[in-house]
């Protein structure tokens, strides 16, 4: 197996004032949080929205691994739907101190470029930062971050940082090179 070197980018908010809005997508673009932990659901999100994109972390979860993350305290699945139809997803992760990481973000591919992602980004941006509003037994938000990575979207982070995330940490690491799974095998073409 080849290596191939992986640029991992981490930014962060460190004041509510930092998030920067974006302007709502046209149409009927909505975000419901998914109270309900659902390990189908999540793991549909994440596959159909990092497919293309390898994201291949969790893939290899159990149900009860899945169930065992969604019920942690504070964890969150925003969704953000177009006409109905799920679009995409940003996932929040609170960790110790005031801090809420979040953990994953993106959009189905048949839905960027549409105005969407910046949109979903600065909305979960803002729940992470009043997290805490929702989750007796949670301090205050302080610090919001999130990494990104060379094998995602192009525009990711430019997305960032038109939200108002500033870089504080770059690592270039090798990687084995895998095969793009897709939400399901054979999903994109070869």
């Amino acid at each position: 197996m080849t290596n191939i070197p992986v640029t991992t980018w981490s930014l962060e908010q460190t004041s509510p004032d930092d998030l920067l809005p974006a302007a709502a997508p046209q149409g009927d673009v909505r975000i419901v949080r998914a109270e309900v932990p659902s390990p189908e659901f999540s793991r549909y999100l994440y596959a159909s929205v990092g497919g293309d994109i390898l994201w291949i972390d969790r893939l290899g979860w159990t149900y009860a691994r899945w169930r065992e993350h969604l019920e942690r305290p504070g964890v969150e699945t925003w969704v953000a739907y177009d006409r109905g139809t799920p679009a995409g997803y940003v996932e929040l992760g609170p960790q110790d101190d005031g801090v809420v990481e979040i953990e994953y973000f993106g959009l189905i591919p048949a839905f960027r470029g549409r105005r969407i992602g910046g949109h979903l980004l600065a909305y979960g941006a803002a729940r992470a930062w009043d997290l805490a509003d929702r989750w007796p037994g949670l301090g205050p938000t302080k610090r919001v971050w999130l990494h990104t990575c060379s094998k995602d979207g192009e525009h990711a982070m430019a997305n960032y940082q038109r939200r108002g995330f500033t870089l504080f940490d770059t690592k270039v690491e090798a990687e084995a090179e895998a095969a793009t799974p897709g939400p399901w095998p054979g999903a994109y073409p070869a």
